[in-house]
């Protein structure tokens, strides 16, 4: 039933009240959310997630019947990555400002437009159009946590929370499962068409199970220079990872990203310091509980994906006495239990925080981790191993990585929520491109003199180094519950 209509009740000034608007007044807390919009929340997010997987289990086919090129299938495999990272930090900040499901609205509006360009698409440059466009689904995430931290008590909140994490991650899932036979039995078009359909009847029953969030600080001046710095920070270092492979032969196309983004940093530090309303408070980034969720989260994916990222090239590869030579179909069924436990992690997460606090859950997540990886340095001689391994490391480092998230968006006060989790989740789109290529690169290094396969050793370094760096988050995991609202 909706409930625009019903008064807002006034909430008295707390610790974790929301902000008001820059005069310093308090706004009124809307009406609560009933269980059907929570759900609009999740249908919205799973239909997002399946048009976001949509391209990558279908490009050998894309580029088949588009005639593309490796080079021009890479590209339209980033393509939605550079449009989410440009955007990321300015959708949650004017979502803040403006009210989250004002700005959710109007997003999905791109996107859905997106998806039916890309499924109309009769060439690649209209196809990379509808791709760009359909990169604006990346700012979803912050928005959707916008309205839930209004809409629902604290505790509440981070159920649902992790809840939208994991409907985002099974949709991913879902779109990786269904895409192919959809493309091959109907044709590609469909395969955009279908979860763009999904994306509109959610976006409407969002729009109208949800209450009309007040602006938290629409009187503000927008701070332009701020948000454009920082999405050029995400550009630059996108562009950056994306040569890294051969950054041997580009060395001083390197070395000029790499002087840009000391700059744009600079830049950006230097406006933030003088900006009557920053895009991000810098005092917010020194509250421990709030550094230490990025601290946490850059490592568990760096360590994790660079690991894990190892597991389907030892299923493919047959070296001597190692590897199994598995097909790309097999790869995709020995991983589709990982695939699952990524999309358990985040109602598991919600709910463990609820229950037994941030730390605590995030603690317990990255022992599991650490034993999964160090498991799997020493026994990966068979399968059941690596399917395993992925599962366990799966399910921990979702729950660490959603529980800091949830975490993070009730430690800021309501008028940064949708700032701070887009600074979190600009950290794992980061550091998750970063292991893989870290993981590639070291299978390149360990390819011995005279032969195409990556020695054993080479492998085994992977998962250690990996495991390391995974368990170096847990030195910051005793910050989680200093400054903001402990859990």
């Amino acid at each position: 039933m909706r409930t625009t209509n019903e008064a807002p009740q006034p909430d008295g000034p707390g610790p974790d009240s929301p902000q008001g608007t820059a005069e310093g007044t308090v706004q009124a807390r809307p009406a609560a959310a009933g269980r059907s919009a929570v759900a609009a929340l999740g249908m919205l997010a799973l239909s997002l997630g399946a048009l976001e997987s949509a391209v990558t289990p279908t490009l050998p086919l894309l580029q088949r019947e588009l005639s593309l090129t490796p080079a021009q299938g890479a590209l339209l495999s980033i393509a939605m990555l550079i449009t989410g990272g440009f955007l990321l930090p300015i959708t949650g900040n004017l979502g803040d400002r403006f009210g989250g499901k004002r700005v959710l609205i109007r997003l999905m509006a791109v996107v859905v437009l997106g998806g039916l360009v890309s499924s109309v698409a009769p060439n690649l440059p209209v196809l990379l159009l509808g791709q760009v466009l359909q990169g604006a689904l990346v700012g979803a995430v912050p928005l959707a946590f916008i309205l839930v931290r209004k809409f629902l008590p604290e505790q509440q909140a981070s159920v649902a929370m992790g809840t939208v994490s994991g409907a985002l991650l099974a949709g991913g899932m879902l779109g990786t499962l269904i895409s192919g036979p959809i493309a091959e039995n109907l044709s590609r078009h469909w395969m955009f068409a279908v979860p763009t359909s999904g994306i509109a009847v959610s976006t409407l029953l969002v729009h109208w199970l949800l209450p009309d969030d007040p602006p938290g600080r629409a009187q503000a001046r927008i701070d332009w220079p701020g948000l454009l710095l920082m999405s050029g920070i995400m550009l630059t270092i996108m562009l950056g990872l994306a040569i890294v492979p051969d950054a041997g032969g580009q060395p001083i196309v390197l070395g000029a990203l790499v002087v840009l983004l000391a700059v744009l940093i600079a830049g950006w530090v230097a406006v933030e310091r003088r900006s009557r309303a920053p895009m991000v408070d810098l005092r917010m980034l020194t509250q421990p509980a709030v550094w230490s969720s990025y601290v946490i989260t850059g490592a568990v994916c760096l360590g994790t994906q660079m690991s894990m990222y190892l597991v389907p090239q030892l299923l493919a590869v047959t070296g001597d006495g190692y590897g199994f030579g598995a097909s790309a179909t097999d790869i995709g069924f020995y991983l589709l239990p990982g695939a699952v436990a990524s999309a358990v992690a985040g109602p598991v997460a919600g709910f463990a925080v609820r229950h037994f606090g941030s730390r605590a859950a995030v603690t317990f997540a990255g022992v599991c981790m650490m034993a999964a990886l160090l498991g799997v340095v020493f026994l990966h001689s068979a399968i059941w191993h690596l399917v395993t391994a992925k599962v366990l490391v799966s399910l921990a480092s979702g729950v660490c990585v959603t529980g800091v998230l949830v975490k993070t968006a009730t430690t800021v006060g309501e008028g940064d929520t949708g700032t701070a989790t887009s600074l979190l989740l600009m950290v794992r789109l980061i550091t998750y491109a970063a292991g893989a290529q870290l993981g590639g690169a070291l299978l390149t290094a360990g390819i011995p003199e005279g032969s195409n396969v990556p020695a054993e050793s080479a492998f085994v370094t992977g998962f250690v180094v990996g495991g390391i760096i995974a368990a170096l988050s847990l030195l910051a995991v005793g910050k989680l519950n200093k400054g903001g609202q402990p859990q």
